[in-house]
């Protein structure tokens, strides 16, 4: 197999945290052996560095087990559009492993763990394991449902509207995780990660989440936000939050 730059030595996948987590771990449908023979080891990187990037061909598939990441593309003259977040239990590397080569890159946020497999896997799970198959299948439909309020979001919510939804969506999903203590984002989200999330100047999003603090429905602190009251960024945003995307549909 291929080494993978940082890759720490391996370690027993019972041994996972996100064993006891079937609904945030797919692999775990294959089971142990199936899935161990193309793990290669875990891989840890600081906060701010490349996990993967645009163009990219890699023999490897990931899953983030600790931390926060963030999908992204560039322009040539160095403005970016995030594209969305990456929680523990998301496959990072799907793409590349599908196409061939990475549409858009992939940058640590947090301190961040994934564990690192032989993207061979990935066709023995759709063989082997209809669950898998099924699960994999399930979330991609989900993370489709998400870009799409996230490109109504930039299309079409105002400002206020638009901030509203991205919190509360990163809120829900940190909570999932365990990184929402007391209601507080346990990752140094910054107003420039907001910023380039929603299409809106640095200056203009300040001013928006200054609005939303003012109505004590978050509170802005240095690289990182509590969130006051949840319901009220649901109102505001229009959306109807992660209950609607819950149920698996079985054809």
């Amino acid at each position: 197999m291929d080494s993978v730059q940082g890759v720490v030595a391996k370690t027993d996948c019972n041994d996972c945290p996100l064993k006891d987590k079937p609904h945030l771990a797919p692999f775990n449908h294959l089971g142990g052996p199936g899935i161990e023979q193309y793990k290669v080891g875990e891989l840890r990187l600081t906060a701010g560095t490349n996990i993967l990037m645009e163009g990219l061909k890699s023999p490897h598939l990931y899953t983030l087990i600790e931390g926060v990441a963030f999908r992204h593309k560039g322009l040539s003259d160095g403005r970016r559009q995030i594209l969305n977040y990456a929680f523990p239990g998301d496959l990072v590397g799907l793409q590349g492993s599908l196409l061939g080569e990475m549409q858009h890159s992939i940058d640590a946020l947090s301190d961040v763990a994934l564990c690192v497999f032989d993207r061979s896997c990935l066709f023995d799970m759709f063989e082997k394991s209809p669950a898998a198959a099924y699960e994999i299948t399930w979330r991609g439909a989900k993370d489709e449902t998400i870009l799409d309020e996230n490109l109504l979001s930039v299309g079409r919510r105002s400002a206020q509207e638009r901030a509203a939804y991205l919190l509360a969506l990163l809120y829900q999903r940190a909570k999932l995780v365990g990184l929402a203590p007391k209601n507080r984002l346990n990752f140094p989200l910054t107003q420039l990660h907001i910023a380039d999330t929603l299409g809106l100047s640095i200056v203009h999003t300040n001013r928006t989440l200054k609005v939303l603090s003012t109505k004590k429905v978050i509170q802005w602190q240095d690289r990182g936000c509590t969130i006051l009251n949840p319901d009220a960024l649901l109102e505001i945003s229009g959306w109807e939050g992660l209950d609607s995307l819950t149920p698996r549909a079985r054809l």
